[in-house]
């Protein structure tokens, strides 16, 4: 059976290969966007903000299943490129497992302790019903939830990048139609956000378990069997990506505390409408980096340093191309992305409007720091991964919000982002030329 990632890719047929798993990533992040607009439109500014108070408990979720998806998946196109087949599948469903465990876990825990967890977060008297109900609606699908993100990840490890996206088109499209239907006519409120977002879940969830039911593909469950090394090297691997998602829940939580303490609700619902939009324009970044880490991994492990080369000239002019892109969209319609969730002239689109101006000259710098984190974790070198997605996120990011508020007030706010962002680029630029004869990606 030929392996797909085995194929000399140019730079227009890695564009292609990586462009379902980039409009997959961007659906996605439509999921939580839709449910806000259609929770800030046809309920209230206060239901948005509660989405945004419980959200980084779900990113806890999403740190989890990335970190196991990432991680594993380069293990397992690394074990296809060296002939290895059957271990990979084994390392494969031994992932699959796990995850199932861990999303089970987190689904009864997130039932039972959805009052005090909310509150641990920052939900007011006025947020804390909708903080309740979204919150277990969502950790009570922990395991599809999970399962969803695994699954589009080996989708493109196992070469069908185009199923993932397929899914993940039909899970958004559901997603929305749920949401105007329970929401506006059946008027069920931020509840109906949540079934509609879980439901989404569910497709490409279900399907995968079909899917890889079948031993008529690269991929199929088989016996599991993983080490506690290849389980180690795992979560090493994927640990960049989990620092990621682990400190974004913590940024959003110094993010939603800071704007309530300056602007009250208010505040907190301009900070999700800016966050919303900062997710919808990195995951055009996260997804491409995604789509081709799969290919970095098989021509790794082969020692195809030829292709590497290419595949990384290619990833570069990609990223720079798009930052520029993004960050000239973000400047000139930044107040159209604000009016889908807030009427013009609002406190809440006023602050959102500014913040974002300000909060767009991040684009210019994530997209390089995405890369070179998916980089570093494609070729299993996890340490330099989560160096780079530690300083971006906990170093930088985090004390820059404790620090520019208190000298600039809600611009504080909005400039520790780029800041942040501009900081982790020079790193990211040494460790890609530190490394770059060791691995010869360039």
């Amino acid at each position: 059976m030929s392996y797909s990632l085995s194929k000399k890719f140019t730079f227009g047929s890695l564009l292609v290969f990586a462009l379902p798993t980039t409009i997959m990533m961007v659906f996605m992040s439509l999921y939580t966007i839709v449910d806000g607009m259609f929770v800030s439109r046809f309920v209230s500014t206060n239901a948005l903000s509660s989405i945004n108070i419980v959200y980084p408990a779900v990113n806890i979720v999403l740190g989890l299943a990335i970190m196991l998806s990432t991680g594993s998946s380069a293990i397992v196109a690394r074990k296809m490129g060296e002939g290895k087949p059957e271990e990979a599948r084994q390392t494969f469903t031994a992932v699959i497992f796990l995850n199932v465990v861990i999303g089970l876990v987190l689904a009864v825990l997130g039932t039972l302790f959805a009052a005090p967890l909310s509150r641990m977060l920052g939900a007011s008297d006025v947020l804390l019903a909708d903080c309740v109900t979204y919150l277990r609606w969502q950790l009570g699908f922990a395991p599809a939830l999970m399962l969803q993100i695994l699954f589009q990840m080996y989708f493109v490890t196992e070469g069908r990048p185009g199923i993932g996206l397929f899914l993940t088109v039909a899970a958004g499209i559901t997603n929305a139609v749920l949401d105007y239907i329970l929401i506006v006519p059946m008027g069920m409120g931020i509840a109906g956000a949540a079934i509609a977002t879980v439901t989404g879940y569910m497709i490409p969830a279900l399907f995968g378990l079909i899917y890889f039911a079948s031993a008529k593909r690269s991929l199929w469950f088989v016996r599991p069997r993983m080490s506690g090394a290849e389980l180690g090297e795992t979560c090493l691997n994927g640990s960049s990506e989990m620092v990621t998602n682990l400190s974004a829940g913590i940024i959003t939580f110094l993010f939603n505390l800071t704007m309530m303490r300056f602007a009250g609700e208010d505040g907190v619902a301009a900070i999700t409408i800016i966050q919303y939009s900062e997710f919808l324009l990195n995951a055009l970044f996260m997804g491409f980096s995604q789509g081709i880490s799969p290919v970095v991994s098989f021509n790794h492990g082969s020692r195809n340093h030829a292709q590497l080369k290419q595949v990384y000239k290619t990833a570069m002019i990609f990223t720079v191309a798009a930052s520029v892109t993004v960050f000239l969209f973000a400047q000139f319609a930044g107040d159209a992305v604000v009016t889908v969730f807030a009427r013009r002239g609002t406190m809440v689109w006023q602050l959102a409007s500014h913040g974002f101006s300000v909060f767009a000259m991040g684009f210019l710098f994530s997209g390089l720091n995405i890369f070179s984190s998916a980089l570093f974790t494609a070729l299993g070198n996890g340490k330099v991964s989560a160096v780079i997605s530690f300083v971006r996120t906990f170093g930088l990011i985090i004390t820059s919000l404790l620090i520019l508020p208190a000298l600039l007030g809600v611009d504080g706010v909005w400039l520790a982002i780029p800041i942040a962002e501009l900081g982790s680029t020079l790193l990211s630029l040494y460790y890609r030329k530190r490394y770059k004869q060791v691995y010869q990606y360039a």
